[in-house]
């Protein structure tokens, strides 16, 4: 595509054809302060906080620089004191219908808007008047505060384009406006996954994950309550950036130390019950390939269940197909129900004083913990979760210098896990951890691909695919010699939508898909820090973070675990009555617009 060019602010400046005047100018290191923009995600110019002008040709109204495309021979004024006056009036504006308790407010200091206001200048509010006040909506993993709302629109682009759920919308006009489910729904009765991204891309506090922080708190100081704690695989390549490290800094070991210095009496690991799951997935993925191949009834293709917003997406979109996916309970689920069955007896305990808390990703999580059909004998599995944000929160109010603390090890035996366990924090990872286990029991040799990640299937893009061919199999799967085992993975709801339409339709060529809720998979979760730079590349350093991670174990496929191993000779093999009684769950037909549980409630204003 040819260059253009332009002058902006007397600087002769040089931009690929099509590109916005903000993207020539960011081009060129000229800086131009925006609200509601974000690249690749969302394009809207509703705050008109990036308003240049332009001198030619010549336009009447100063340009929202986020939509005006740039033409060759351009000049744009962006710091002259119309612009920037203008800016101010702008910002100002929006302050006078916004909750001015910055104070108390869990974005203070990390509020975009916030920042904004001090880049501008602003040092007060012009135009206070009658503010429109509304409810709070609180669910079991997302608070929405209306209240706070600027109107940005981020999260309906993300909600609309980015996962194609449309819970939220914009409604009503003027100072009525407020963005929110139709009808103004409470968010828990409607179809949101709680996926979590909204809160992602939230400039302010209006959306945000709902806290277990006071729940954890009320445990660790319970003397009768034996509390232990799990953090997700991508959690460690996230915590550091709450501290101010560059994305892609992995800090297992000063995650294990800060966690015990927080006072939980065990710090195990959910890579150890992901490993776990591939052994429950595996044979369970093995049966229906049996069932294929001697001609029964198997519900092909065997989809992935460890991603909770996933699953709620399927319950309401597809809840026809629902047998596709695998029964297993996600890693943290599984792990739960290990600690108050096996281990509270192992260590003489009751499983009524077994308090479970799981550090995760993800927001969707906290609504999963509270579903009736991951509890047994009458204990939920997972009694709290905290995201990786709620977790940096808990850590710096407890005083601990996270960054000078010494790397330490998780507690044994449900701290071990291989190098396949930590690729579940990034798409992708859950079937190249499950293929090199699969291929490995039917062949009796390791998966062909060049240091064990299935190429084909690693990396971003939205859909990818791989065919393994089974070859000189062992005798017990002659059967199976010569199949070619198709897989497809995808992370985001945009890619699992076109995925499930083949399902639907009964035209999938796949025989296993993994779906993971979030794009780019759990690095990218809704309880991650906010990325302080371009989305792709925070994805990109933190799967490298994560290949990295298992490319340094020893031990790299979840079989080989030798405290898997020891646990399954207690426990009875993988897929057997206990495991069914305790790892595995079934699903909720809901439906789009009935059947759905009201998971919220409301907080007047006053």
């Amino acid at each position: 595509m040819a260059d253009i060019r332009l002058t902006i602010n007397g600087k002769e400046c040089v931009a690929p054809a099509g590109s916005t005047i903000l993207q020539a100018a960011e081009l060129n290191g000229i800086h131009i302060p925006k609200l509601c923009y974000l690249e690749g995600i969302h394009k809207y110019g509703a705050c008109r906080i990036c308003v240049v002008e332009q001198v030619s040709p010549p336009a009447k109204n100063l340009q929202a620089s986020c939509m005006v495309e740039a033409k060759d021979g351009m000049v744009i004024n962006t710091n002259n004191a119309r612009v920037l006056e203008a800016r101010k009036t702008m910002y100002e504006l929006l302050l006078s219908n916004h909750d001015k308790q910055c104070l108390t407010c869990n974005r203070n200091q990390d509020c975009e808007f916030q920042a904004l206001g001090r880049e501008l200048g602003v040092d007060g509010s012009h135009y206070e008047g009658e503010r429109s006040l509304h409810p709070i909506d609180v669910s079991e993993s997302l608070t929405r505060d209306p209240n706070k709302c600027i109107l940005c629109r981020r999260c309906v682009s993300v909600c609309q384009k980015i996962q194609t759920t449309s819970v939220l919308t914009a409604a009503n006009r003027g100072f009525d406006t407020v963005i929110s489910p139709a009808f103004n729904l409470p968010i828990g009765s409607t179809d949101c996954t709680y996926c979590g991204q909204c809160t992602v891309v939230c400039p302010v506090g209006a959306l945000k994950e709902t806290s277990h922080k006071d729940r954890v708190l009320r445990a660790l100081n319970n003397p009768n309550k034996h509390v232990v704690v799990q953090p997700a695989p991508a959690v460690r390549v996230g915590i550091a950036e709450c501290f101010g490290q560059p994305a892609g800094t992995s800090e297992t070991g000063k995650l294990a130390a800060a966690l015990r210095r927080m006072g939980f009496d065990e710090v195990f690991d959910t890579n150890w019950a992901a490993d776990l799951t591939i052994m429950e997935e595996g044979t369970e993925f093995l049966t229906r390939i049996k069932e294929f191949l001697t001609g029964g009834v198997a519900p092909l293709p065997m989809m992935t269940s460890c991603s909770p917003g996933w699953i709620k997406f399927i319950e309401h979109n597809y809840p026809e197909d629902l047998d596709h996916l695998s029964s297993c309970k996600s890693p943290h689920q599984m792990f739960g129900a290990v600690i108050k069955s096996y281990y509270a007896e192992k260590i003489g305990k009751k499983p009524e004083d077994m308090f479970v808390v799981s550090i995760m990703p993800c927001t969707a999580k906290k609504t999963e913990c509270a579903r009736p059909e991951l509890s047994n004998d009458g204990l939920a599995n997972v009694d709290a979760v905290l995201t990786t944000r709620e977790l940096g929160d808990m850590i710096k109010a407890m005083g601990i210098d996270f960054m000078n603390l010494p790397d330490e090890e998780f507690d044994m035996p449900l701290g071990l896990s291989t190098g396949a366990a930590d690729i579940f924090g990034v798409t992708g990872g859950v079937m190249e951890a499950a293929l090199r286990t699969v291929y490995e029991i039917i062949t009796g040799r390791e998966l062909p691909f060049p240091n064990l990640h299935v190429s084909p299937i690693v990396g971003l893009e939205q859909i990818r695919e791989a065919t393994i061919k089974l070859e000189d199999v062992k005798p017990e799967w002659k059967a199976a010699e010569g199949l070619e085992v198709k897989i497809a993975v995808t992370s985001g709801f945009a890619g699992a939508r076109k995925l499930m339409e083949q399902v639907h339709d009964g035209k999938s060529p796949y025989h296993f898909i993994e779906v993971m809720g979030c794009p780019g998979g759990c690095i990218t979760g809704g309880g991650q820090p906010r990325p302080q730079e371009d989305i792709n590349i925070v994805r990109q350093k933190r799967m490298e973070a994560i290949y990295g991670e298992d490319e340094r174990k020893v031990v790299r496929k979840s079989h080989e675990n030798k405290a898997i191993q020891a646990f399954y000779k207690e426990w009875g093999e993988p897929g057997g009555h206990k495991s069914h009684e305790y790892l595995h769950t079934h699903y909720v037909k809901r439906g789009r617009f009935n059947e759905l549980t009201n998971e919220s409630f409301v907080i007047e204003q006053e």
